[in-house]
């Protein structure tokens, strides 16, 4: 009878700015069948998530440098890291805190201090769910294999940009504050826009919000007017002009004309 293979040891990222909290987290990890790497900040984070591939990340939210929420953004927009289970760990427990960590892509947040059963039980959870959700791929024979392509930094902050962008596009920050949220500053943030898109940050922007107009036009029953602010224009009037420059029509007209088409024929 063949002996029972032992399961795989499961790689764990530590990533927080305190030598203390990553001790304690190091102490509780130790006694279960994980491996463990550690960062000091959101960019050092990404960078081992990138060149490790760990099985599941526990990020802290306030760090120097570049912050968890930064970081996982970066993450999520990376295919080289998209799937990486990311659990928020952090002293601010406000729900718009909760709801910012979950909103861009982790998938729990657990508050300090926490109990460590807790903690554990929820890493392998959520362990089991990303081996469930993403099973293991066999690797094909070494004379054979090719090595993935590197993820194009510029496209990762590109992607990064768009999914902040679609996700506020009621009220869209600044460019400085875009270009800080996926960790870079404004002047890199337009060029690689600029490269990545053949467009500005602003005329994307642009493009989104009356892409989205022609969705809701076309899908809803809501009024213009509230359409309008939903996606970041100050009035109807101002949403009515800009819709008719880019596409041609009103958007009373455009929804008439997507009625009509959607209605069975007579």
């Amino acid at each position: 009878m063949q002996p029972t293979s032992a399961p795989p040891m499961r790689n764990i990222l530590v990533v927080d700015d305190s030598a203390f909290e990553q001790r304690m987290l190091m102490d509780l990890l130790s006694e279960q069948p994980y491996r463990i790497s550690v960062a000091f900040n959101g960019l050092q984070g990404y960078q081992l998530a990138l060149a490790n591939q760990p099985d599941l990340i526990l990020l802290d939210v306030r760090m120097p440098n570049m912050d968890g929420y930064t970081a996982c953004r970066l993450l999520k927009a990376n295919p080289a890291t998209h799937n990486i289970p990311v659990i928020f760990l952090s002293g601010a427990g406000a729900d718009e805190e909760r709801i910012m960590g979950l909103s861009i892509g982790g998938v729990d947040y657990v508050s300090k201090p926490f109990s460590p059963g807790e903690l554990a039980a929820r890493i392998q959870v959520h362990l089991n769910l990303a081996r469930r959700n993403h099973p293991p791929v066999i690797a094909p024979e070494p004379a054979t294999a090719a090595p993935a392509p590197p993820s194009d930094p510029d496209a990762v902050l590109v992607a990064a940009a768009k999914r902040l962008i679609g996700d506020n596009l009621a009220d869209v920050p600044a460019l400085a504050e875009i270009a800080r949220a996926v960790g870079t500053y404004r002047e890199k943030l337009s060029q690689a826009f600029r490269a990545q898109t053949g467009m500005t940050v602003f005329a994307y922007i642009r493009e989104q919000r009356l892409r989205r107009g022609q969705q809701l036009l076309s899908e809803s029953d809501m009024d213009v007017q509230d359409i309008a602010l939903l996606i970041g224009f100050n009035s109807a009037g101002n949403f009515a002009t800009a819709f008719r420059e880019h596409n041609g029509v009103t958007p009373s007209a455009y929804r008439q004309a997507m009625q009509q088409k959607k209605a069975p024929d007579a």
